[in-house]
């Protein structure tokens, strides 16, 4: 399965982390999600279904900008 690896900003509380993953695990074909409160990293196994634009998108339409 790919991995792909992101760093958000502006999560502060384990609502945001709450918010992030569930967007993410929104989308279809997500793997395994990790996502560091901490250190903002997240890291998402998902098919070659979706990409990693798709999960960018996700994310930030969800109000945390990615790097």
């Amino acid at each position: 399965m790919p991995t792909t690896t992101l760093k958000i900003t502006g999560m502060k509380s384990d609502d945001c982390l709450r918010l992030v993953m569930n967007a993410i695990q929104d989308l279809p074909c997500i793997g395994h999600v990790d996502v560091s409160l901490e250190t903002g990293q997240a890291t998402i196994e998902h098919t070659a279904m979706v990409d990693e634009g798709d999960i960018r998108q996700i994310i930030e339409d969800a109000g945390y900008p990615t790097e």
